[in-house]
C-alpha cells in the first residue's frame, strides 16, 4: 500500500454516484481520502453528502481543485466539459458511461427521432478529439469506468485468450432489462441516445476489448473495429403497444431496442443486443468462439446464490438482485453484486494506476472506439442497416 494519500472527488449524486462510492469504500490498494461531491441539483446533493459525511463542493471547479481524482458520474452530456476542465489541471478522471456523444443543437426544438445520424456522428467524434487531446497535454489520465472490463469472468476471459493465443472468430452478447434508473434517461439531448449507447455500450466494450486482447498477444497489435450494420427500434412508443406497467415507457425521442454487427479488420465480427423489453432483471452476457475454446460469460444473473420465497413481502427489506420486478417465487440472489460486475476491481485497477503508475485497460482508446462505432451504428440505423465504415481517432 502507498503511504500517500489520494484525494477523490465525485462529480454526479445519483445512482452512479452511490456505486463509485461503495466501491471506493472497498479499496486496499491505496490510502484513500473521498472529499466530497458537487452536483447542481443542491437538494440531492445534500441527500447524497449528508449521510455519507463527505463536503457538498459549491461548484465543479472547487471539486477539481481540492483532488487528485475526479469521479464523472453526470449526465453524458456534461461529461467532455469536466474531463477537459480537469485534465486541464492535471487531474485523473474516471469517466462513467456513456464516454461522450452528441446531445443536440441547444435548441429547445431539439428532437433525438429526426436529426441527422450524420450530424450526430460528425460531432461526436469531434467531442471525443477534444477529450483525447486534452490528455496528451495532461499528466492525468482518462479512465472509462466500463465495469465489463473488469468483471471477474471477463478477465479471466483475457487470460485465457492471452495464454492459448487464441484467434476470436465470432462473439454475441447482450445487455438488455427493463428501463434504466437514470432520470435523465430517455431524453435524447441528456443521454446522447438510447437502448444502443445506454446498453450496448457494455457488451460493445467487451468485444472491443477482447479483439484488442487477441490482437496485442498474438501480433503486438490491438485488432480494431471497422465498420457496423445496426438497426434500432421504438416498441414502447408505438400506438399499438399494450402497457401493463412492468417495462419503463417514459422516453420521449430515443430507441428501447438495438442490434449491432461489427466486423473488424481482420473478418472476425461481433453482434450485440441492447434494449429496455425484457422482464426478470438484467441479462448481461457475451459468448467468445475462437480457434481453442469457447466462453460464456454471464455478467448477470448468476447462479451463485438462488432462493425462493412464497410471499415476497418476507424479503421486503433484503436486496436480491438488480432491475428484478418481483422477489416471489425463485431469485437469482447476487450475494455481492458489486464484485460479480467488476465495480470493485475497476476502481482498484484505476487507483493502482494513479499511485503506481500501473497501465489501464479500460482507457481513452477502448472508450473512443465504443463510441466511435456506436454512431457510426446510428448512422447504418438511419440507413435501414445499410453497412457504415468506422471513423477512429
Amino acid at each position: 500500500m502507498t503511504e500517500k494519500v489520494i484525494r477523490c472527488g465525485i462529480a454526479g449524486s445519483g445512482y452512479a454516484a452511490k456505486f463509485h462510492y461503495e466501491a471506493l469504500k472497498c479499496l486496499i490498494s491505496v490510502k484513500l481520502e473521498i472529499r466530497g461531491a458537487f452536483s447542481p441539483n443542491s437538494e440531492r446533493l445534500g441527500q447524497f453528502t449528508g449521510p455519507r459525511g463527505i463536503k457538498a463542493f459549491k461548484d465543479i471547479d472547487e471539486l477539481i481543485d481540492n483532488v487528485d481524482v475526479v469521479h464523472i458520474c453526470t449526465s453524458p452530456s456534461t461529461h467532455e466539459q469536466i474531463v477537459v476542465a480537469a485534465l486541464e489541471k492535471n487531474r485523473h478522471t474516471v469517466v462513467e458511461k456513456p464516454f461522450t456523444g452528441y446531445f443536440g443543437d441547444g435548441t429547445e426544438e431539439f428532437n433525438g427521432d429526426n436529426f441527422p445520424r450524420e450530424r450526430g456522428l460528425e460531432n461526436t467524434i469531434t467531442s471525443i478529439k477534444r477529450m483525447v487531446d486534452a490528455e496528451k497535454k495532461s499528466r492525468g489520465k482518462i479512465m472509462y469506468a466500463e465495469n465489463w472490463i473488469y468483471a471477474p469472468a471477463v478477465q479471466k476471459e483475457r487470460e485465457m485468450i492471452e495464454k492459448t493465443k487464441a484467434q476470436v472468430l465470432w462473439m454475441h452478447g447482450e445487455e438488455s432489462h427493463s428501463g434504466s434508473h437514470s432520470l435523465a434517461y430517455g431524453q435524447w439531448k441528456y443521454s446522447g441516445g438510447g437502448s444502443m449507447i445506454g446498453k450496448g455500450c457494455h457488451p460493445l466494450a467487451a468485444a472491443l476489448y477482447f479483439k484488442q486482447i487477441e490482437g496485442k498477444s498474438r501480433n503486438g497489435k490491438s485488432i480494431r473495429p471497422a465498420s457496423i450494420s445496426a438497426r434500432t427500434h421504438v416498441v414502447t412508443r408505438m400506438p399499438g403497444y399494450q402497457d401493463q406497467g412492468h417495462l419503463r415507457t417514459t422516453y420521449k425521442d430515443i430507441e428501447d431496442f438495438a442490434q449491432l454487427h461489427v466486423i473488424f479488420e481482420d473478418g472476425t465480427f461481433a453482434d450485440i443486443f441492447a434494449s429496455d423489453l425484457v422482464l426478470g432483471g438484467v441479462h448481461n452476457w457475451i459468448e467468445v468462439n475462437t480457434s481453442n475454446h469457447r466462453t460464456l460469460c454471464n455478467i448477470g444473473p448468476n447462479n451463485a446464490m438462488q432462493t425462493y420465497t412464497p410471499d415476497e413481502k418476507h424479503f421486503k427489506d433484503v436486496y436480491i438482485v438488480e432491475k428484478t420486478e418481483t422477489k416471489q417465487g425463485w431469485s437469482f440472489v447476487s450475494p455481492d453484486e458489486s464484485w460479480f460486475l467488476g465495480y470493485r476491481h475497476e476502481m482498484e485497477a484505476f487507483y493502482r494506476t494513479v499511485a503506481f503508475g500501473e497501465p489501464v485497460e479500460s482507457n481513452s482508446s477502448l472508450a473512443s472506439d465504443v463510441i466511435a462505432t456506436i454512431y457510426s451504428g446510428y448512422l447504418s440505423a438511419e440507413r435501414k442497416g445499410t453497412e457504415v465504415g468506422i471513423t477512429l481517432i
